[in-house]
């Protein structure tokens, strides 16, 4: 029996886009994450080409290689992989949200307030519009994706009310 190791977030998006998915190379979980959880997770593609090897290394992923073409590899699933991916939902946490923002960082620092606030008024409202552009196309989603997109829709409305603010 091999050690355990220490699950991080990349791991869990792994473990979670692949329980979704079924199987997956790396390039499909980082089209997966592009079109989905990077709207609200920040990650590094090449975590997404080095956390499944990690995985399989540990059991909790079958790694299989193409015969043919370009020999990519093809990750899904163990039962224990479920397992764990299942503890992790069964787990809430209490966590505070990570937060990396460039404009508050510029805000923080000195920037005129008025000058950027126009540059991320115009950045937030074309995230809001992205986002409820895609609430509006999926009404059928899983009730964890549409609630997940729910609270990026309220963020960006209360980044737009903090914006105008200062933009006056």
């Amino acid at each position: 029996m091999q050690d355990p190791i220490r699950l991080t977030p990349a791991s869990y998006i792994v473990l979670g886009l692949l329980d979704q998915a079924g199987e997956a190379t790396p390039y499909d979980l980082k089209r997966m994450v592009a079109a989905s959880i990077g709207n609200f997770w920040s990650l590094q593609h090449a975590q997404l080409y080095t956390e499944p090897e990690r995985l399989a290394a540990a059991g909790l992923l079958t790694e299989k290689r193409e015969e043919g073409g370009r020999r990519r590899k093809r990750y899904a699933l163990t039962q224990a992989g479920r397992a764990a991916l299942k503890a992790w939902l069964a787990s809430p946490t209490g966590e505070m949200t990570e937060l990396r923002d460039p404009g508050l960082l510029q805000l923080f620092f000195g920037a005129d307030p008025a000058r950027l606030a126009a540059a991320q008024l115009e950045t937030h409202r074309g995230k809001l519009e992205e986002y409820e552009q895609i609430h509006a196309s999926c009404p059928d989603e899983p009730a964890g994706v549409r609630l997940a997109l729910e609270a990026g829709i309220a963020h960006e409305r209360e980044w737009l009310r903090f914006w105008k603010r200062l933009a006056q």
